[in-house]
Protein backbone atom coordinates (compact mmCIF):
# COMPACT_ATOMS: atom_id res chain seq x y z
CA UNK A 1 0.00 0.00 0.00
CA UNK A 2 1.24 3.46 -0.86
CA UNK A 3 2.34 5.82 1.86
CA UNK A 4 -0.21 8.61 2.18
CA UNK A 5 1.28 10.27 5.24
CA UNK A 6 1.80 13.31 3.00
CA UNK A 7 -1.65 14.97 2.73
CA UNK A 8 -0.80 16.35 -0.70
CA UNK A 9 0.06 12.89 -2.01
CA UNK A 10 -3.28 11.55 -0.74
CA UNK A 11 -5.17 14.46 -2.27
CA UNK A 12 -3.49 13.95 -5.65
CA UNK A 13 -4.21 10.21 -5.49
CA UNK A 14 -7.91 10.77 -4.76
CA UNK A 15 -8.24 13.42 -7.47
CA UNK A 16 -6.68 11.00 -9.96
CA UNK A 17 -8.93 8.09 -8.96
CA UNK A 18 -12.08 10.22 -9.03
CA UNK A 19 -11.24 11.32 -12.56
CA UNK A 20 -10.34 7.75 -13.60
CA UNK A 21 -13.62 6.18 -12.53
CA UNK A 22 -16.01 8.97 -13.52
CA UNK A 23 -16.16 7.75 -17.08
CA UNK A 24 -18.99 6.39 -19.27
CA UNK A 25 -17.44 2.92 -18.96
CA UNK A 26 -18.55 3.05 -15.31
CA UNK A 27 -22.22 2.96 -16.29
CA UNK A 28 -22.63 -0.49 -17.81
CA UNK A 29 -22.24 -2.55 -14.63
CA UNK A 30 -23.68 0.03 -12.23
CA UNK A 31 -27.31 0.61 -11.16
CA UNK A 32 -27.14 4.06 -12.77
CA UNK A 33 -27.38 2.21 -16.11
CA UNK A 34 -31.13 1.74 -15.52
CA UNK A 35 -32.16 5.43 -15.48
CA UNK A 36 -29.71 6.05 -18.33
CA UNK A 37 -32.14 4.19 -20.58
CA UNK A 38 -34.67 7.05 -20.35
CA UNK A 39 -34.77 10.58 -21.77
CA UNK A 40 -37.62 12.40 -20.01
CA UNK A 41 -36.68 14.11 -16.74
CA UNK A 42 -39.53 12.52 -14.77
CA UNK A 43 -38.76 9.03 -16.11
CA UNK A 44 -35.08 9.39 -15.22
CA UNK A 45 -35.75 10.59 -11.69
CA UNK A 46 -38.40 7.94 -10.99
CA UNK A 47 -36.32 5.01 -12.22
CA UNK A 48 -33.28 6.50 -10.55
CA UNK A 49 -35.08 6.58 -7.21
CA UNK A 50 -36.46 3.08 -7.59
CA UNK A 51 -33.20 1.42 -8.53
CA UNK A 52 -31.30 3.40 -5.88
CA UNK A 53 -33.84 2.23 -3.30
CA UNK A 54 -33.07 -1.43 -4.04
CA UNK A 55 -29.31 -0.85 -4.34
CA UNK A 56 -28.05 -3.18 -1.69
CA UNK A 57 -26.46 -6.57 -2.23
CA UNK A 58 -24.22 -7.36 -5.19
CA UNK A 59 -24.48 -5.28 -8.33
CA UNK A 60 -25.50 -8.23 -10.54
CA UNK A 61 -28.53 -8.84 -8.33
CA UNK A 62 -29.39 -5.13 -8.23
CA UNK A 63 -29.24 -4.85 -12.03
CA UNK A 64 -31.37 -7.97 -12.43
CA UNK A 65 -34.03 -6.50 -10.14
CA UNK A 66 -33.67 -3.14 -11.87
CA UNK A 67 -34.60 -4.76 -15.18
CA UNK A 68 -37.68 -6.26 -13.52
CA UNK A 69 -38.63 -2.76 -12.40
CA UNK A 70 -38.28 -1.59 -15.99
CA UNK A 71 -40.69 -4.30 -17.12
CA UNK A 72 -43.20 -3.15 -14.49
CA UNK A 73 -42.88 0.61 -15.13
CA UNK A 74 -42.70 0.32 -18.90
CA UNK A 75 -41.51 2.92 -21.40
CA UNK A 76 -42.80 5.85 -19.36
CA UNK A 77 -42.38 5.36 -15.60
CA UNK A 78 -44.03 8.75 -15.01
CA UNK A 79 -47.18 7.74 -16.88
CA UNK A 80 -47.19 4.44 -15.00
CA UNK A 81 -46.92 6.18 -11.62
CA UNK A 82 -49.71 8.63 -12.41
CA UNK A 83 -52.11 6.09 -13.95
CA UNK A 84 -51.46 2.74 -12.27
CA UNK A 85 -54.46 1.12 -10.56
CA UNK A 86 -53.37 1.42 -6.94
CA UNK A 87 -55.59 -1.52 -5.95
CA UNK A 88 -53.74 -3.86 -8.28
CA UNK A 89 -51.08 -6.02 -6.63
CA UNK A 90 -47.55 -5.98 -7.99
CA UNK A 91 -45.35 -9.05 -8.08
CA UNK A 92 -41.83 -7.91 -7.17
CA UNK A 93 -39.18 -9.04 -4.69
CA UNK A 94 -35.64 -7.79 -4.12
CA UNK A 95 -34.33 -9.08 -0.81
CA UNK A 96 -36.66 -7.49 1.79
CA UNK A 97 -38.19 -5.03 -0.70
CA UNK A 98 -41.48 -6.54 -1.86
CA UNK A 99 -44.60 -5.75 -3.87
CA UNK A 100 -46.22 -3.95 -0.92
CA UNK A 101 -43.19 -1.69 -0.66
CA UNK A 102 -43.23 -0.97 -4.39
CA UNK A 103 -46.95 -0.14 -4.21
CA UNK A 104 -46.18 2.34 -1.41
CA UNK A 105 -43.48 4.02 -3.51
CA UNK A 106 -45.91 4.37 -6.42
CA UNK A 107 -48.49 6.00 -4.13
CA UNK A 108 -45.83 8.23 -2.59
CA UNK A 109 -44.44 9.26 -5.97
CA UNK A 110 -47.88 10.06 -7.34
CA UNK A 111 -48.47 12.25 -4.29
CA UNK A 112 -45.14 14.08 -4.73
CA UNK A 113 -45.89 14.81 -8.40
CA UNK A 114 -49.36 16.05 -7.48
CA UNK A 115 -47.62 18.36 -4.99
CA UNK A 116 -45.13 19.76 -7.49
CA UNK A 117 -42.66 17.03 -8.35
CA UNK A 118 -39.94 14.78 -7.01
CA UNK A 119 -37.23 17.42 -7.09
CA UNK A 120 -39.43 19.78 -5.09
CA UNK A 121 -39.95 17.04 -2.49
CA UNK A 122 -36.30 17.53 -1.52
CA UNK A 123 -36.79 21.25 -0.89
CA UNK A 124 -34.96 22.66 2.12
CA UNK A 125 -37.46 23.90 4.72
CA UNK A 126 -34.85 25.25 7.12
CA UNK A 127 -36.08 23.13 10.03
CA UNK A 128 -32.84 21.14 10.09
CA UNK A 129 -29.38 21.54 8.64
CA UNK A 130 -28.66 21.31 4.91
CA UNK A 131 -28.99 17.90 3.33
CA UNK A 132 -30.42 16.41 6.52
CA UNK A 133 -33.37 18.75 6.04
CA UNK A 134 -33.80 17.90 2.37
CA UNK A 135 -33.79 14.13 2.93
CA UNK A 136 -35.99 14.36 6.02
CA UNK A 137 -38.52 16.46 4.08
CA UNK A 138 -38.59 13.96 1.22
CA UNK A 139 -39.12 11.13 3.68
CA UNK A 140 -41.90 13.01 5.45
CA UNK A 141 -43.71 13.73 2.16
CA UNK A 142 -43.50 10.14 0.99
CA UNK A 143 -44.79 8.84 4.31
CA UNK A 144 -47.87 11.07 4.26
CA UNK A 145 -49.56 8.51 2.01
CA UNK A 146 -51.12 5.42 3.53
CA UNK A 147 -48.50 2.70 4.03
CA UNK A 148 -47.69 -0.38 6.09
CA UNK A 149 -45.15 0.27 8.85
CA UNK A 150 -42.70 -2.08 7.12
CA UNK A 151 -42.29 0.39 4.24
CA UNK A 152 -40.66 3.06 6.41
CA UNK A 153 -37.36 1.17 6.64
CA UNK A 154 -36.86 1.65 2.89
CA UNK A 155 -36.47 5.44 3.25
CA UNK A 156 -33.56 6.09 5.58
CA UNK A 157 -33.84 8.80 8.21
CA UNK A 158 -30.83 11.10 8.73
CA UNK A 159 -32.53 12.51 11.84
CA UNK A 160 -31.89 9.09 13.38
CA UNK A 161 -28.25 9.16 12.26
CA UNK A 162 -28.71 6.78 9.32
CA UNK A 163 -26.03 7.12 6.65
CA UNK A 164 -28.73 7.31 3.92
CA UNK A 165 -26.31 5.71 1.46
CA UNK A 166 -28.89 5.00 -1.23
CA UNK A 167 -30.51 8.43 -1.09
CA UNK A 168 -27.13 10.17 -1.16
CA UNK A 169 -26.22 8.07 -4.20
CA UNK A 170 -29.51 9.00 -5.87
CA UNK A 171 -28.97 12.68 -5.15
CA UNK A 172 -25.49 12.46 -6.66
CA UNK A 173 -27.02 11.02 -9.83
CA UNK A 174 -29.64 13.75 -10.10
CA UNK A 175 -27.54 16.77 -9.10
CA UNK A 176 -23.94 16.37 -10.27
CA UNK A 177 -23.01 17.59 -13.73
CA UNK A 178 -23.51 15.33 -16.72
CA UNK A 179 -20.31 16.70 -18.29
CA UNK A 180 -18.42 13.41 -17.88
CA UNK A 181 -21.33 11.29 -19.03
CA UNK A 182 -22.16 9.45 -15.80
CA UNK A 183 -24.39 11.55 -13.54
CA UNK A 184 -27.41 13.42 -14.92
CA UNK A 185 -27.32 16.99 -13.59
CA UNK A 186 -31.07 17.41 -14.13
CA UNK A 187 -31.85 18.91 -10.71
CA UNK A 188 -30.80 22.55 -10.56
CA UNK A 189 -32.36 23.48 -7.19
CA UNK A 190 -29.65 21.60 -5.26
CA UNK A 191 -26.00 22.57 -5.53
CA UNK A 192 -23.35 19.84 -6.00
CA UNK A 193 -21.59 21.49 -3.05
CA UNK A 194 -24.43 20.25 -0.80
CA UNK A 195 -24.02 16.58 -1.69
CA UNK A 196 -22.69 13.86 0.59
CA UNK A 197 -20.77 10.64 -0.10
CA UNK A 198 -22.95 7.49 -0.36
CA UNK A 199 -21.39 5.81 2.68
CA UNK A 200 -21.58 2.04 3.05
CA UNK A 201 -19.30 -0.75 4.23
CA UNK A 202 -17.13 -0.61 1.09
CA UNK A 203 -16.60 3.14 0.82
CA UNK A 204 -16.23 3.33 4.59
CA UNK A 205 -13.53 0.67 4.66
CA UNK A 206 -11.55 2.37 1.88
CA UNK A 207 -11.81 5.72 3.68
CA UNK A 208 -10.46 4.12 6.86
CA UNK A 209 -7.59 2.42 5.06
CA UNK A 210 -6.63 5.78 3.59
CA UNK A 211 -6.80 7.40 7.03
CA UNK A 212 -9.61 9.76 6.02
CA UNK A 213 -12.13 8.31 8.48
CA UNK A 214 -11.48 7.06 11.99
CA UNK A 215 -15.02 6.41 13.24
CA UNK A 216 -16.01 2.75 12.87
CA UNK A 217 -19.73 3.40 12.33
CA UNK A 218 -21.16 3.98 8.87
CA UNK A 219 -23.67 6.63 9.93
CA UNK A 220 -24.54 10.27 9.32
CA UNK A 221 -21.89 11.50 11.73
CA UNK A 222 -19.29 9.70 9.61
CA UNK A 223 -20.90 11.19 6.49
CA UNK A 224 -20.24 14.65 7.92
CA UNK A 225 -16.59 13.87 8.68
CA UNK A 226 -16.04 12.45 5.20
CA UNK A 227 -17.61 15.34 3.35
CA UNK A 228 -15.77 17.90 5.48
CA UNK A 229 -12.52 16.30 4.35
CA UNK A 230 -13.52 16.14 0.69
CA UNK A 231 -14.62 19.77 0.78
CA UNK A 232 -11.00 20.67 1.53
CA UNK A 233 -10.10 19.04 -1.80
CA UNK A 234 -13.01 20.39 -3.86
CA UNK A 235 -15.52 22.63 -2.04
CA UNK A 236 -17.76 22.94 -5.10
CA UNK A 237 -18.01 19.23 -5.96
CA UNK A 238 -16.96 17.09 -2.97
CA UNK A 239 -19.20 14.13 -3.88
CA UNK A 240 -17.10 13.36 -6.97
CA UNK A 241 -14.77 11.50 -4.60
CA UNK A 242 -17.45 8.83 -4.29
CA UNK A 243 -16.03 7.57 -7.59
CA UNK A 244 -12.58 7.31 -6.00
CA UNK A 245 -13.72 5.44 -2.88
CA UNK A 246 -16.12 3.15 -4.74
CA UNK A 247 -13.72 2.44 -7.60
CA UNK A 248 -10.87 1.63 -5.23
CA UNK A 249 -13.06 -0.71 -3.19
CA UNK A 250 -15.25 -2.41 -5.77
CA UNK A 251 -12.97 -2.44 -8.80
CA UNK A 252 -9.43 -2.41 -7.47
CA UNK A 253 -10.11 -4.33 -4.22
CA UNK A 254 -8.01 -1.73 -2.42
Amino acid sequence: MEDFSDPNALADFLQSKASQFEHPDFIENDPISIPHQYQRKEDIEIMGLMVATIAWGNRISILKSGKKLQEIFGESPYDFVMNHDLNREINFVHRTFQGKDLAFFIRGLRHTYQQGGLELAFKNSGENEGMVDRIANFRKKMLTVEHPQRCEKHISNPLKNASCKRLNMYLRWMVRSAAKGVDFGIWKSISPAELYIPLDVHTGNVARKLGILERTQNDWKSNVLLIEYFKTLDPLDPAKFDFALFGLGAMEKF
